[in-house]
């Protein structure tokens, strides 16, 4: 009779015990599973990238002097011109809030040319060949989101130009290679689609202050015409950067 009551007090006492560890269990706040981190994405730091795209060009030329030296303004004409150019990019970028203001380089190579027929000398014709496209620029941008990003740029150009003149049979006469500067404004659009990556597409247009004469050299040595060159250039391109050096997220507003 003991032992059976011994029995029965202990579990009693086992069965009292599991129902107080339930009780507790239940009172005690549920663990909620780790979630995923969202991405990081901070404009703050530097880039490098290449780029692809299409460039536009509208020439003027006209004589100022001839072989020998003399004055001789002549109309030589006009054209427009269009070409497939493509090369790379670097810069850096500061973050504060929504703003992102940044400094950056660009360089795109390509064969834009045309020819067209001289003005005051039809028989006679005259080929542009844009080559290179240099800028340094500066950029302010909006955040719209904290991935996208829409700026404005605007800064200096520069652009490597062949020029030629033919005679009516085609023989070259004389030609001049030169560095032509200018200044150039844009707007675009990028995306980071991920923490160290973005894309972008953009629009610039570049204008040539630089009307001095440039002096032309024979295709047999010697001095040539001295021809007034004025031009104006745009380009639409696409991209894609990668990041450098990126520190901890900057909070915006939106």
């Amino acid at each position: 009779m003991y032992g059976r009551l011994k029995s029965l007090v202990v579990a009693s006492v086992l069965i009292g015990l599991g129902a107080a560890s339930a009780a507790v269990a239940a009172d005690l706040p549920l663990k909620a599973r780790p979630m995923a981190a969202a991405p990081l994405y901070n404009w703050t730091g530097c880039y490098l990238g290449a780029n692809v795209g299409g460039g536009w060009t509208r020439v003027n030329t006209a004589r100022a002097l001839d072989v020998g030296g003399l004055a001789a303004p002549n109309d030589y004409g006009r054209e427009k011109d269009s070409g497939v150019i493509g090369g790379g990019q670097v810069g850096c970028d500061f973050q504060t809030g929504n703003l992102v203001f940044g400094v950056g380089g660009s360089f795109d190579f390509g064969n834009i040319k045309g020819s067209h027929a001289l003005t005051d000398f039809p028989a006679f014709s005259e080929a542009n060949n844009l080559k290179e496209i240099y800028t340094a620029t500066g950029r302010i941008g909006y955040l719209w989101t904290p991935q996208f990003l829409g700026y404005l740029k605007g800064g200096a150009a520069f652009i490597r130009e062949r020029n030629q003149v033919f005679a009516p049979g085609g023989a070259l006469i004389e030609s001049a290679s030169f560095m032509q500067p200018g200044m150039t404004i844009g707007i675009g659009a990028e995306w980071m689609f991920a923490p160290n990556w973005s894309v972008f597409a953009e629009y610039n247009y570049m204008w040539f202050l630089d009307d001095s004469a440039r002096a032309f050299t024979l295709a047999g040595g010697g001095a040539g015409e001295v021809i007034n060159v004025q031009q104006r250039a745009s380009t639409a391109l696409v991209g894609v950067n990668y990041k450098l050096h990126w520190d901890a997220p900057v909070v915006a507003k939106y």
